[in-house]
């Protein structure tokens, strides 16, 4: 990426202004790649340095990509009225970066989220042509049997007319209240709650846990985020 001014690229993150970067740099507050950068015009390239300031590392890359632990209650949106959405999760100096999620899970469904500013790739990874699985652990109130694997495998048609593509149905435990794992390769609205419950066995809980190769990081606490590393990045880029 092209070298950029250490003024502009810090306050790219929404976090000081150019003039409060100067101030930063002059005290030495600053570092890059370890070193002291004095004056705040010197040029480096965001994607390649590591930057810090008063010794906290700070993500300057172009595109920003962050695993959520997603809770229930809050929307797969970038801003609406009807209540909290994903983003109100995160700092402010995030909500500035124009994140968005990589698709939607319901309010009430939990688990992995990718929040991204990088429109391309999520927009592929969406794609059902580009074949990313996406991985669910659900609960139904209902008994599951190898009948509804066999319909989940052949693509189950919805009262509404839809035609599901073929998805995966691996049964965990089956009683009063059944437990699986759910494999799609598209997401449509409510698809996995409307398919289970078109086979009689509608959903009491649902948790996404993975997309592609990418899990869920189990120590992330409900409602944390963190970054994706770099060879999770590349993962994800490799699969579209």
């Amino acid at each position: 990426m092209e070298k950029q001014r250490l003024d502009k690229i810090l306050a790219s993150t929404g976090r000081w202004s150019r003039r409060e970067v100067k101030e930063l740099a002059r005290r030495g507050l600053v570092t890059v790649d370890g070193a002291p950068v004095r004056s705040a015009e010197e040029k480096f390239d965001p994607e390649a340095a590591e930057i810090a300031v008063n010794g906290e590392a700070l993500c300057c890359r172009r595109y920003t990509w962050i695993m959520l632990n997603k809770p229930a209650g809050y929307l797969s949106a970038t801003e609406d009225g009807r209540g909290e959405t994903v983003l109100d999760l995160l700092p402010q100096e995030l909500q500035r970066r124009k994140l968005f999620p990589v698709g939607r899970l319901d309010k009430d469904t939990e688990g992995l989220l990718l929040l991204t500013n990088e429109g391309v790739l999520a927009h592929a990874l969406l794609s059902p042509k580009r074949h990313v699985d996406k991985v669910y652990y659900s609960r139904t109130a209902g008994r599951l049997t190898e009948e509804d694997c066999r319909a989940f495998a052949a693509g189950i048609s919805l009262g509404d007319g839809l035609q599901c593509l073929p998805a995966k149905l691996e049964i965990l435990s089956a009683g009063e209240e059944s437990e699986a794992y759910v494999t799609l390769r598209e997401g449509k609205f409510h698809q996995i709650k409307r398919m289970l419950a078109a086979r009689g066995n509608p959903v009491t809980y649902l948790e996404r846990i993975k997309m592609g190769n990418l899990a869920l990081d189990r120590k992330l606490p409900r409602g944390a985020y963190r970054f994706l590393t770099e060879e999770e990045i590349a993962e994800l880029r490799a699969l579209v």
